[in-house]
């Protein structure tokens, strides 16, 4: 038999027509998706919707309080706008935004594909959103009214017959739920999921943050979640635990809410430290100084955050002894504090800055972050305590640590990673003039508020007298936090308009050091079509010496903007 006849011929599929590949719409891509990058990008959206409207109950608040004897808000309304501020800023906003950027870039600055389980990722996010939703129903009957602390019997039935607190109650149970399930997703993602060679002493400083973030996460939820539980069953149960007319105890929840709620200070700020460390070095073109010592300190103010929770009872009857034990943790926890500042300050000292916007909001959070580390150090004193705990010393110092500390790290962290998430970068003239416009308006704000606390204007009032010495500062204040407003919004214009007119950025406009530069900008589904084997704490620039071997070209990195290009 011939070949010929052993050949048969190949069979031939006919069609008329093609079938396009089945394509959903894209919000319900977004609705379904898993992908790491996807809910970092809803958490990052979604917590700053939550961070204007935060910032819109602040400046009603401010416009209340310009002059004496304002009667703009009433009483009632003015508990409500506190309440709400509070918690929104708190449980919404400083928290789930650092969720947000540790779900973005974690699994990339790892070498990761995505996060350890998916779907329980995407379940903290829409647990966050329900919980916001659930929170600012009230505003169609009424919110709560007892503050974002929400201190018995202010919280009580009695005092607060209202769902809102109920609706309060609901929020911190969803939002608990969510940033812990969100932190036990980051712990394993981190231990588990480094690229090869990536040891504990090799990992991204942001890195280390989120995952002491999600440590403190982990220990401190549960009981925030158990306080509320015994605030529900006491208000609709029967029970007494918050009652002392039934042996119960205010001082309980107090105790309960404050082991979550200091620890919470440094949950809030600890990814803001990351980032700056993230920042710095990149900018000042030299490693980071003590790259060891700012790891070891994050985990020691870990450590430290949970013994301090007492001083916020100074004024309680405990015995001396123990009000000294506290006072001397409160000391001790500025001690690693201090130390990352001093490395910061030696990242920058002799190096070549490049001084784009991010570095200039970074710069502007140490100024901001000293002033209110110092401050703090006065209040640990618990006689000085005594006499300003419940003034607007207090107010000035919180906001200096949290809305100064964690706001300028976050924006100088957007203005970073801007290129990464959108493959274009933002106009940095106009990122300047949000820092300085923000820079001035904010200190305006809050650096008289300390003078306010001095002169023994208490926390908590929606109206004064005349005559006190207080309203030239109260009307500087105000005027200044509408000068911060301008200010962030310069950024939103900024951000929304380099979406689409952003100059092209590649892969690595700012020569950075770690890994979520090593791909697309923004990144492919699967992060990496290789993931490299990581030699140093900064394997980009260990690549970057590669490619200058094998091709034997020396690029200068002394700048960022030659490495961009117009937009076709």
């Amino acid at each position: 038999m011939s070949t010929t006849e052993l050949r048969r011929p190949i069979p031939q599929l006919l069609t008329d027509h093609i079938d396009k590949p089945r394509t959903t719409k894209k919000w319900l891509d977004w609705v379904t998706t898993t992908d790491h990058k996807k809910i970092g990008i809803m958490y990052l959206v979604l917590t700053f919707v939550f961070f204007i409207m935060g910032g819109t109950e602040a400046l009603m608040i401010r416009s209340q309080l310009a002059v004496p004897n304002n009667t703009l808000i009433s009483g009632e309304h003015y508990n409500m706008l506190i309440t709400l501020h509070g918690t929104t800023m708190i449980f919404l906003f400083v928290v789930p935004v650092m969720a947000g950027f540790g779900n973005y870039f974690v699994p990339l600055m790892i070498g990761a594909r995505d996060m350890a389980f998916p779907r329980l990722n995407a379940l903290s996010f829409w647990l966050l959103a329900f919980g916001g939703i659930v929170f600012y129903m009230t505003l169609f009957w009424k919110p709560p009214e007892a503050g974002w602390w929400s201190y018995p019997p202010l919280s009580s039935i009695q005092y607060s017959p209202s769902g809102g607190q109920d609706a309060w109650i609901f929020l911190i149970h969803l939002t608990g739920i969510s940033s812990l399930v969100g932190a036990i997703n980051f712990y394993v993602t981190i231990v588990n999921m480094r690229a090869p060679g990536m040891t504990w002493g090799r990992m991204p400083l942001f890195v280390w943050s989120i995952l002491i973030y999600a440590v403190l996460l982990i220990i401190a939820l549960p009981v925030i979640a158990a306080a509320v539980t015994m605030l529900l069953t006491d208000r609709h149960f029967g029970t007494h635990f918050f009652d002392p007319t039934f042996h119960g105890s205010p001082v309980l929840w107090e105790n309960l809410f404050w082991f979550f709620g200091h620890p919470e200070v440094y949950i809030m700020i600890l990814p803001g430290f990351g980032m700056i460390s993230e920042v710095l070095p990149v900018f000042a073109r030299k490693p980071i100084f003590g790259y060891k010592a700012i790891a070891a300190s994050t985990i020691v103010i870990a450590f430290l955050s949970a013994l301090v929770w007492a001083h916020h009872l100074f004024t309680a009857p405990l015995p001396v002894v123990v009000l000294g034990f506290f006072m001397l943790s409160s000391f001790l926890i500025g001690i690693p504090t201090g130390v990352k500042i001093f490395n910061w300050v030696g990242t920058l000292w002799r190096g070549s800055l490049v001084m784009t916007a991010s570095l200039y909001w970074a710069i502007g959070f140490i100024f901001i972050f000293l002033i209110g580390g110092i401050t703090g150090i006065f209040l640990a004193v618990f006689p000085v305590d005594w006499e300003l705990n419940d003034t607007y010393f207090v107010v000035a110092h919180f906001h200096y640590v949290l809305m100064g500390g964690a706001v300028f790290s976050i924006m100088a962290g957007i203005y970073y990673w801007y290129p990464k998430m959108t493959g274009r970068l933002c106009n940095e003239r106009l990122g300047k003039y949000s820092f300085w416009v923000s820079f001035i308006g904010f200190n305006m704000t809050f650096f008289v508020q300390h003078a306010l606390g001095l002169s023994g204007m208490p926390r908590r009032i929606y109206t004064y007298q005349p005559g006190l010495g207080w309203s030239t500062y109260n009307l500087i204040s105000t005027i200044g936090s509408y000068i911060l407003a301008i200010g962030l919004l310069l950024s939103f214009i900024n951000f929304a308009r380099s979406y689409k007119k952003g100059k092209i950025a590649g892969p690595d406009p700012w020569k950075a050091n770690t890994l979520e530069w090593f791909t697309s900008s923004p990144p492919p589904v699967n992060n990496f079509d290789e993931i490299p084997y990581v030699r140093s704490v900064e394997p980009m620039k260990d690549i970057r010496r590669e490619v200058e071997i094998t091709t034997g070209v020396i690029p200068d990195y002394a700048g960022a903007e030659q490495f961009t290009r117009a937009p076709h």
